[in-house]
Parts: C-alpha cells; structure tokens; sequence
C-alpha cells in the first residue's frame, strides 16, 4: 500500500471516529428531553434517535457538506495532515468537554479545528501574517451570525409554541394534555433526530470529501458538485457513523441538556424538540452548518421562560454559553498545536 493511500485512509478513519464521537457528544441534543420526560427509557431514545440520524442521509440533502467541504477553507491550503489535525483538535475538544459535562458545538470544534490546522500550516510556511488567508470570510459569515441566530431561533419558536400550546389548551386538564403529548413526543423527538442527522452528519461529510479531493481520488468538477461515484459511499459512511454514536450515548450531557436547565414535562419537551427540528430543517436545506446544541438548548430555555424567568437555572446556561464561545478558538488552537508536532516529524506536512 503507497503511502498516500493509507494516509487517505487514515484520515478517513480519523473523520469518521469524529463523526461516532459527535453523535456520542451530541446524544443529549436528541433525547435529553424525551428522556427527562420519561416518554422513553434511556434505552429506547437512542435507538429511536439514532435510527432517525441514520434516515437523514436520504432526507436533507448534502448542501452543508459542500458548505464545510469547500466554502470555509481555500483548498488549495488543504492537505491531509491539515484534516487530521483539524479532526485531532475537533476530538479533543469534545471529549473535553463531555468529561465536563458541557454541551458544547462538535461542529464548531470541527470548523475550529480545520481552521486553526490550515491557518498553522500557512504560518509555518508562509510566516504568521499569512495563516488568515486561507481562510474564505463569506462562508464564514453566516456560520458565526448563526452561533446567535440559531439558538435564538430555537429560543422564540418553543415560546411560540408554548404560549399558543397553553391558550388552546387551556381547558384541558393536566392528565390528559400529559397524556396526549407523550404520543406526540414521539415525533417531535424523531423531527429532531433527523435535523441532527441531516446537519451534523454532512459536517463530516464535507471534510472526507475534502480529504479524497487532496489525495488525488475526486476532481475539482466533483468536489464542486456531488462527489462523483463516493457520492453514496461519503453518505452513508458518515450516518452510519453518527447512528452508532447516539445509540451509546453520552449520559453526562444527557443530565445536563434534560434537568438541570429547566423541569421539562411532556408538553413542553414537544416544543422545545418541534421548535429545533424547524429551525435544524431550514438551515441544513439552506447548507449553514448550525450547532443542534446551540438549537436545542436555545428551545428548552424558551420553554423555561415561558412560566416564568427564575425557571430557568441561569447558572447552568451561563456556563453553557462560555463554553460555545471558547469552542471554535480552542478547538483551533489544539489542532494548531497537532499541526505543528506533526511538521516536527514531517518537514513536508
């Protein structure tokens, strides 16, 4: 085997351990609620979960794979020890802040990283003044806008929902709507598993599209339009992936997203998920790759606050927010510094 094969292959592995790791990070986005509602077993959520994560290959299309594969970084400053070490760096950081308890971003660890082993690689041979030019700002903007933009959007659409849910509700008594809604929750919970799918899976998608593209297996033409004959492959590597790593859960989290930001009961973990599916649908058809924890965190704090502000635990949210904000500069940083180990071994990294 040459040794650009096997580092392709390397890579690829390495993207899709980070894929596995997501959706192992990212679990709680998917059955915190239906979970803490007790609609679920543990168990049952996230079977229920990753099979929805799995469906989305062939549901939401591919559009934020091709934002993250070729809109973000210049290709051309694209190599393969630049995708590993991105994808070190996106690894680190989650299991971080899992082992803290954080619902952070994976894909803003990912994007982080990327950016920050590109823009080493640039330093390191160009100087340091250059390292910021690898980087494409429009595909950038709308991804920072929606650090806000969308948990914001998750926060005004579970309000909505709430508010509308308890005036036509409101001669209804507590047993039945609990009744009702556990059914209901059902779907919510499936609606959102698919917008996690469909968003965080094409995040990996777009980088070992990046990586067969500077290894010499994909053309520019396919890059730029849907792979070539990996097409399929790329997909449903990257799903199956994230299926298996919702399926194993990560309880930490889980604790965290489903009590300990605000007591959620049937009716209002339907909101929260209904009003992340919308918002995760709309950006993955539109290519932003979105956080699903900014999204889901953003809605279950709208559900909160729709009784009053002081149900919300506002502690917790606050460490929550820190920790979005330190993501992608962490994530860039650790993967910086894989970077240039890996350089300290290879001069032609």
């Amino acid at each position: 085997m040459n040794t650009g094969l096997l580092l392709l292959l390397i890579t690829v592995v390495t993207a899709l351990v980070f894929d596995f790791l997501n959706g192992f990070h990212d679990a709680a986005n998917s059955i915190a609620t239906v979970v803490s509602t007790r609609v679920l077993s543990p168990k049952l959520a996230v079977a229920w979960a990753a099979f929805f994560n799995f469906v989305a290959a062939f549901v939401l299309g591919t559009a934020v794979a091709h934002t993250i594969g070729k809109g973000m970084i210049r290709l051309e400053d694209v190599t393969q020890y630049v995708v590993i070490a991105a994808l070190v760096g996106a690894i680190v950081w989650d299991l971080l802040t899992w082992w803290w308890g954080l619902p952070t971003s994976s894909s803003h660890a990912l994007i982080g990283g990327y950016a920050g082993a590109a823009m080493a690689r640039a330093g390191l041979n160009n100087g340091w003044a250059t390292a910021h030019t690898v980087i494409i700002t429009q595909g950038w903007k709308s991804t920072l806008i929606f650090i806000v933009v969308a948990p914001v959007m998750g926060l005004i659409l579970a309000l909505i929902f709430s508010i509308a849910g308890y005036w036509l509700l409101r001669n209804k008594t507590p047993q039945g709507v609990d009744k009702w809604f556990r059914k209901l929750q059902l779907l919510s919970a499936a609606a959102y598993s698919l917008g996690h799918g469909g968003n965080d899976a094409q995040k990996t998608m777009g980088i070992v599209a990046g990586a067969l593209y500077t290894a010499g297996f994909m053309t520019k033409a396919e890059m730029n339009t849907n792979w070539g004959h990996y097409h399929y492959w790329i997909i449903l590597a990257a799903n199956g992936a994230i299926a298996a790593g919702t399926y194993f859960g990560g309880w930490r989290i889980v604790h965290t997203m489903g009590s300990k930001i605000t007591k959620l009961k049937p009716f209002g973990g339907f909101c929260a998920e209904s009003a992340g599916a919308l918002t995760l649908f709309g950006t993955a058809l539109a290519g932003i790759p979105v956080s699903t924890t900014h999204t889901i965190t953003g809605a279950i704090v709208g559900v909160g606050a729709v009784h009053r502000l002081s149900a919300v635990r506002w502690g917790v949210a606050r460490r929550i927010v820190w920790a979005w904000i330190l993501t992608i500069p962490a994530s860039a940083v650790v993967a910086g510094v894989v970077f240039w180990a890996i350089r300290l071994f290879n001069h032609g990294a």
